[in-house]
């Protein structure tokens, strides 16, 4: 693969990812997908998605990306697991090295996505995979009949205090705000569901743990600035994401919170590569969205090399 000379190669290989490498592999494109962890991304986390046309009734995260997957295969897109460590311009063809190795592409699409950002308290990071998770469809069934918290006020956390409701005997909502972020169909869910309860104006502390892992949470009421602790084995942070370019902040533009921006076409600042999906700098980060940017950046690489 070191010799072979790519029309395109992938970085990533969620929604935007897989549209653009199918977009790029039906036009004949020598392509390759480059993928650090499974095919799918962040969706494959998600248990019920209801707002993705052609789905009536929602569909399982896992299953529509394995339909994107199985939807690429059919016109040969080549997918490689690997870490991306950097992205060398030489020119008219670009070095994308992969655990350590050189790949060689005449052009290159961004599609790392986001990833979810750590609030950085105490016990937080020690306890991750003994009772600390980001990821309430991979961990839930782990907590059975027992008391879980989830931090944070948007749809995501809305969505992981849902799917926990099915496992936990009751989940705490811990928000900094007094009114959700989310939105209203989701709160109407959690104002009607009896196992949740949320904590109103009020930030984690430090999470608590015995020898078998987390027993507790405690939290700062920011309106009194009491301090009490919540009785529970397990704490999943939904507190937003960050995203996935920081091997890109000395080569791209970046703005402030570290998001690639682009132009409408998703072109970078750099000729020849292009961002899609959730690690563009845009409004709307959605899975609609980000399969709109991987469709608009296939067709612009491709633009970019027949002008080559």
């Amino acid at each position: 693969m070191q010799d072979t000379l790519f029309d395109v190669l992938i970085i990533g290989g969620g929604p935007a990812g897989l549209t653009a490498g199918l977009y790029t592999s039906r036009a004949d494109l020598k392509t390759v997908l480059v993928e650090s962890m499974m095919v799918g991304g962040q969706v494959i986390t998600t248990t019920k998605i209801e707002n993705y046309p052609g789905f009536p009734g929602g569909v399982d995260g896992p299953e529509l990306m394995q339909r994107f997957h199985e939807h690429c295969q059919e016109y040969g897109l080549q997918i490689m697991q690997g870490e991306v460590q950097q992205l060398n311009d030489k020119g008219e063809v670009k070095e994308v090295v992969v655990d350590g190795k050189a790949i060689k592409a005449r052009t290159v699409i961004v599609a790392t996505g986001a990833e979810p950002r750590k609030l950085g308290i105490p016990g937080e990071k020690e306890l991750v995979g003994r009772g600390v998770s980001y990821c309430a469809t991979c961990d839930g069934a782990f907590f059975r009949n027992v008391p879980v918290a989830v931090v944070g006020g948007g749809d995501t956390a809305a969505e992981e205090a849902l799917f926990l409701s099915r496992f936990a005997s009751k989940v705490y909502l811990v928000h900094r705000r007094d009114a959700l972020r989310a939105t209203r169909i989701l709160q109407e869910r959690i104002f009607a569901n009896d196992k949740i309860e949320v904590v109103w104006d009020s930030v984690p502390e430090q999470v608590l743990s015995d020898n078998r892992g987390v027993n507790g949470l405690e939290i700062k009421n920011k309106v009194s600035g009491d301090k009490s602790v919540l009785e529970l084995e397990g704490v999943f942070f939904a507190i937003g994401v960050i995203p996935k370019a920081n091997f890109l902040a000395e080569i791209l533009d970046l703005n402030p919170e570290g998001y690639i921006l682009t132009d409408a076409e998703c072109r970078t600042s750099m000729p020849g590569v292009f961002a899609a999906g959730d690690v563009r700098s845009k409004s709307l980060k959605q899975i609609a969205t980000a399969v709109g940017d991987g469709a608009v950046a296939a067709i612009a690489a491709e633009k970019y090399l027949d002008e080559q």
